[in-house]
């Protein structure tokens, strides 16, 4: 064992900004729609209510404490919203760019990342990658004032309440499932770099590309007709052979369309990063 020392370099962190926040509107089945980036995101305030203490008295004596269940209920604030939050605000489309306030909120989910800093590397020591599910918005105030000397953007502001999902996993330390959350949040400072990156294609979505795979001629084609490649340096460029050359290696081009964005339930979440 060694003595307790604070503070030593690079072990000074610090959590800060928000960024990269997606948005999931929610089915009518519970299930979450493709996710839409939400730009102009300024910050999400997470604050929980409940958890507190109700003490019990027996025998003239506090008995034991009782702790009631807790609520994760953030904050939202932003310069804009996407266009598929408006039903989540209460807001229904009467035609083109005419829209009636009041109606039905819709529930949705909800992706960002909070930055994690420290005393040698600034901000770009990593970051947390928050999920929060089944969330349904208040409503809040929006203030307009007058154009000054001294002019603002408007911020928007939205208070989220969440109702926790299930999660069937087995708590190792307790044998039993853990309790349902409304909030899952990944530390990229803790976990695997590669297995993380393909997490992050699942929530953000990837492009469609091209991709060349080498084919094994027969013999009697025809490269050119075939629409085969060669590999010129770093470049795939359109055969012109006629006959094939059992010198040279073809590739055929496979071209995907890229995925959606999708939030992966907390189940998932689990299954992903312990498989």
């Amino acid at each position: 064992m060694s003595r307790m020392t604070w503070d030593k370099v690079g072990e000074r962190f610090f959590e800060t900004g928000v960024d990269h926040g997606v948005l999931f509107t929610m089915k009518n089945d519970g299930t979450y729609n493709k996710g839409v980036n939400w730009d102009g995101l300024t910050s999400v305030n997470e604050s929980s209510e409940g958890g507190e203490a109700n003490d019990i008295y027996a025998d003239n004596i506090k008995y034991l404490s009782l702790m009631s269940s807790e609520q994760f209920n953030p904050s939202i604030g932003a310069y804009q919203s996407p266009e598929e939050f408006d039903e989540c605000d209460g807001a229904a489309a009467l035609s083109k760019g005419v829209y009636a306030g009041q109606q039905t909120r819709k529930g949705f989910g909800l992706s960002y990342r909070s930055k994690i800093g420290n005393d040698v590397e600034g901000d770009d020591y990593g970051y947390k990658l928050h999920l929060v599910y089944n969330a349904k918005c208040s409503p809040s105030e929006k203030d307009r004032s007058t154009v000054n000397e001294n002019p603002e953007a408007t911020e928007l502001s939205w208070d989220i309440n969440t109702t926790p999902v299930s999660v069937s996993a087995i708590n190792p330390s307790t044998g039993k499932p853990y309790k349902p959350t409304a909030h899952i949040w990944i530390d990229s400072t803790r976990v695997d770099a590669d297995k993380l990156a393909a997490f992050e294609d699942i929530l953000y979505g990837t492009d469609g590309g091209d991709s060349y795979d080498a084919v094994t001629p027969e013999g009697t084609e025809n490269p050119s007709t075939e629409g085969w490649y060669e590999l010129s340096g770093t470049t795939y460029v359109l055969s012109t052979d006629t006959t094939v050359d059992t010198e040279k290696t073809y590739y055929e081009k496979t071209t995907s369309a890229g995925t959606d964005s999708t939030l992966p339930s907390p189940d998932e979440v689990y299954a992903f990063f312990n498989s």
